[in-house]
Order: structure tokens, then C-alpha cells, then sequence
């Protein structure tokens, strides 16, 4: 046996001394490569600001359970990762810890606090069985308590946490209104709208029959889906507000939708009119759309009904946005019977920015439109148009100087809970709150919202009928191309292997 040789062993165990070295040095401080496209495991510069500029100490409890599956235990590390983010930017101001929830005392705490736990199904030895799990986060100021009662995988973990600590550092939330008075729709069918601005602002309801829109006082005002038309002395309402400096967003359907008679009709509120005075034009026609939603459609083979999904051009799923900080990092919102945008103002004073788009396989039906479910046969020939404005924002230079603003949206149904009270996606409802925020907040935390696992849906030009074998192709190529990628890279190392092995294996070898 050969004696160790130390001028040969002594560059190896200084290298393993370095590596060993740096891994205790580094220990503290997290790195980590983010190669997400929207930066989703990246700290943003609002939140640093936020945490940056903390007066108090703020102290978080993590309720979270041990012993989580793989997919729902990454729940976990990734919040803890983000702990470990925000406390290194706080300045000594963030402490946290991990409560795991398993005696009786524990569970009890956490349900004082509004965390209950959640049933989640785990998988042993071929069976499935269920588990309590605690997935929530209480945050303390002082005397004061923000709670996250789920941590829901998916979403952005970081907007929810910091926006919650900001909440608790503000002292005066600016207020925002929803307009009432001509059959708006009221705050339980905004409520998840509210829900997600509430951490932020202080919301209420304003009639304009019986209270005066007033900048001073009202941050941004709201007018979601009227009914009826508007009296001439509330369009004044809100050109003095606008010209006070006051910022406003609308949200309206051109078209009404009588789904008992499968028709749609021009409604009438005056605001087409108010908005055409501004250069804005919402035109009476639906947008129609290659890239759309989907409705279910009863079958009948003999007395057996069959519910078969059925897409519907007249759902409009928009994926291209402006880019834009209100609306920057959406992926899609569908707007159901949408009408289109166009901009012809030629005032010195005005600007307009298209912020929504549909597909570039997209038609228009004029009115009075049918409605057709299941019975038409869709081709290349009914969308013979390009992209189509869905949203929109007007700047206005007022006299004294300031910039009043105005999004509109072709579409209100968008961002409301339909009768029977169920909700809509998440991304439709942060569409809303954005651009809400974004005309009422000046922090950058609107951005963060959108900061989950990025949605990447099929493109307008594959999802015709006669596309069928482009589509074919894409999906057998993203199965077998990486399957014969490793497969080369499996046989090159296996060559590589073969000729190193015929080499040593020579007579005329030399180590």
C-alpha cells in the first residue's frame, strides 16, 4: 500500500478547506438564482422599501404544520425563505418564528387568531388518507394584528406579507369610493375586489344623488357596471373631480346581455357619450376571439343528457398587455361580452394608452348581436381582425398643471361575482385592484400581486380547428424532444466512457 504522499494531499485539503470555510461564512445569508421570468423569487424595491423604513419592531408567527407533503411542505420553505429575505433588509425591526400546531394549546391559539387547519390529502403505502394542515401567519406592531389565515400555494406570498406589515405601519389609508346611484354593482358583488384592497385603503360607497365627489377627500372613485343613465349634474361631478386632480376608473358594458331571448342590445347610461366627449370611443359591437372561454353545453343521446365544454368566442381571454405598471406581470383575464375600445381625440391636453388587448385572431359582431351557444361552426373567416383595445387609460393635463387619470374598461363583468355568488379568477380580480392601485398608490407593492408561477397558454393561431396538426406536433414535440436530448447525452457519455475504458485497457497505457 502506497504511503500518503502530503506535497501531492495538501492543494486537495486546502480546497476542502476553503469550501468548508465559505460554507460556514455564507451560512447566514441566503442566495439564491432566480431564472423565473417575472422574478418571482427575486425581492422587490417596494418591499425593501417597506421593510427598510420600519419605525417599530414588527414580530411574525408562522402556524405551520410539520410532516406536509412534498408539493404543500414547498409552501413552507418558500415562505421561510422569504422570512429570511425580509428580515435581512429590516435592520434589526423583523423577528420570526415557526410555530408547528400539534398540542391541543397551540391549536387552540391559532384559532383565536383566525387559522384553522386545512384537510389536505396525503398519500402512504398505496393509500390516501387525510391530514390537518396549518398553512397561516400572524403579524404584531405593538397592540396591533394582521392575520394571514392560509398561505395558498400559487399565489404571491410576498405581496400578502409585506402589504400586511404595511398596513400596520400606516396611520392615514387614503380612501377610495364606488359610485352608486345609477345601478352600479355593489360592494357584495365587488367583495373580492375589496377584499384585495382593503389592506391598503379605507372603502366606502358614495350615491351621487345624496354626496359630492370631492378630490380632497376621495383618492379614486370607482363606477362599476351602471344600469341606468347618469344626470347631467353627475357627469359635472366628475369632470370637477377629474380637473381637481382626482383619478377615476369605469367599467361599464356597452352592450346589455338578455340571455333568456340569446340577445344583446346597446345600453344606454350616457357615459359612451361623456367618454366620446374625452376622444374615447366604446363601440356597439362584441369583441370575438379565437382565444376564449369556455360554456357547457347539454347533449342529449336519447334520454341521457351529457354536459360537453364548448368554446365561446364571446369570452375573450386576454393575454397580451401594455407594457405598463398597471398592468404589468398579468397573464390572462377573460372578459365575458366585452366591447371594444378606439381612441380618436385629437386635444392637446389628452394621451391615451391602450393597456389590454385581445388576440391577434379576433372579429367583431355588431349589434343587435345572437348569441350563439354551441350551434355555429367558428372558422379563420370570423376573425378576420387584429388585436382589439379591451382597456384603456385617458391622461388629462389640467389648467393648474396637474394629470387627472381615467381607465376604462369595455367590460364589467370581468371583476364581479356572478348571482349564484361565486367568485371569479384571481387574475381578473387583480386586474381591477392594479389599476385601482396603481392610480391610488404610489409604492410599487400593486406590482407583486402577480409574482406566482408564470401561465403560459397556447397561442391565438393554434387553436383553430384546422390547426389540429400544429398542435399535434407541439405536443409530441415537447414530449419526445427532451426524451432524445437525454438519449444523445446518454450515448455520448457512454462513448466518451467506452473509449476511455479501450484506453486504459491498451498496453501502451501511462497513468
Amino acid at each position: 500500500m502506497k504511503s500518503f504522499n502530503i506535497k501531492k494531499g495538501l492543494p486537495v485539503l486546502l480546497f476542502i478547506g476553503i469550501i468548508v470555510a465559505l460554507n460556514v461564512l455564507i451560512q447566514p445569508v441566503l442566495l439564491r438564482l432566480d431564472l423565473t421570468k417575472n422574478k418571482q423569487y427575486t425581492l422587490s424595491a417596494a418591499s425593501k422599501a417597506v421593510l427598510g423604513n420600519l419605525k417599530e419592531n414588527v414580530t411574525i408567527t408562522a402556524y405551520f404544520s410539520e410532516g406536509l407533503p412534498p408539493d404543500v411542505g414547498r409552501v413552507r420553505r418558500d415562505f421561510q425563505d422569504l422570512l429570511v429575505e425580509l428580515s435581512s433588509v429590516a435592520h434589526g425591526k423583523l423577528d420570526y418564528k415557526f410555530v408547528a400546531p400539534v398540542t391541543d394549546a397551540v391549536k387552540q391559539e391559532a384559532a383565536r387568531y383566525g387559522i384553522q387547519p386545512l384537510m389536505i390529502n396525503v398519500r402512504e403505502k398505496d393509500q390516501v388518507k387525510q391530514q390537518q394542515a396549518f398553512l397561516g401567519a400572524v403579524i404584531k406592531k405593538g397592540a396591533e394584528t394582521e392575520v394571514i389565515p392560509y398561505v395558498q400555494p400559487g399565489t404571491s406570498m410576498e405581496y400578502n406579507l409585506v402589504a400586511a406589515i404595511k398596513k400596520l405601519s400606516h396611520q392615514n389609508k387614503p380612501k377610495i369610493a364606488f359610485i352608486q346611484g345609477h345601478g352600479e354593482a355593489s360592494l357584495n358583488e365587488l367583495s373580492q375586489v375589496a377584499r384585495g384592497l382593503s389592506q391598503l385603503y379605507e372603502i366606502e360607497q358614495l350615491d351621487m344623488n345624496s354626496s359630492t365627489l370631492s378630490a380632497d377627500s376621495i383618492k379614486v372613485a370607482i363606477v362599476a357596471g351602471p344600469k341606468t343613465p347618469f344626470a347631467p349634474e353627475h357627469f359635472q361631478q366628475l369632470e370637477n373631480y377629474m380637473q381637481s386632480g382626482g383619478s377615476l376608473v369605469i367599467a361599464f358594458n356597452r352592450m346589455e346581455i338578455d340571455m333568456q331571448s340569446g340577445m344583446a342590445f346597446p345600453s344606454q347610461t350616457g357615459l359612451e357619450y361623456w367618454l366620446e366627449s374625452k376622444g374615447l370611443k366604446v363601440d356597439t359591437s362584441l369583441v370575438l376571439d379565437v382565444q376564449c372561454g369556455s360554456v357547457t353545453v347539454p347533449q342529449y343521446m336519447g334520454a341521457i343528457q351529457i354536459n360537453t365544454q364548448v368554446q365561446f368566442p364571446y369570452l375573450p381571454l386576454a393575454v397580451t398587455f401594455a407594457d405598463h405598471p398597471a398592468v404589468k406581470g398579468m397573464q390572462q383575464v377573460m372578459f365575458p361580452y366585452v366591447s371594444p375600445l378606439e381612441f380618436a381625440g385629437n386635444q392637446a391636453n389628452t394621451a391615451f394608452t391602450p393597456l389590454v388587448f385581445s388576440s391577434d385572431k379576433s372579429g367583431l359582431a355588431l349589434s343587435p348581436v345572437t348569441l350563439s351557444v354551441g350551434e355555429k361552426k367558428w372558422t379563420q373567416a370570423d376573425f378576420p381582425l387584429g388585436n382589439q383595445v379591451l382597456a384603456g387609460l385617458i391622461e388629462q393635463k389640467n389648467a393648474d398643471g396637474s394629470v387627472s387619470k381615467l381607465i376604462v374598461f369595455g367590460d364589467a363583468d370581468f371583476a364581479l361575482s356572478n348571482e349564484q355568488g361565486r367568485g371569479v379568477s384571481e387574475e381578473n380580480i387583480n386586474l381591477m385592484v392594479n389599476a385601482i392601485d396603481w392610480l391610488g398608490d404610489d409604492s410599487g407593492l400593486m406590482n407583486l400581486r402577480n409574482k406566482a408561477a408564470a401561465i403560459r397558454p397556447i397561442e391565438a393561431k393554434y387553436l383553430m380547428g384546422d390547426s389540429s396538426k400544429s398542435r399535434e406536433l407541439i405536443k409530441w414535440a415537447n414530449v419526445l424532444v427532451p426524451v432524445l436530448l437525454l438519449s444523445l447525452v446518454g450515448i455520448f457519455l457512454h462513448q466518451k466512457n467506452k473509449r476511455l475504458r479501450n484506453k486504459r485497457s491498451a498496453e501502451t497505457y501511462e497513468s
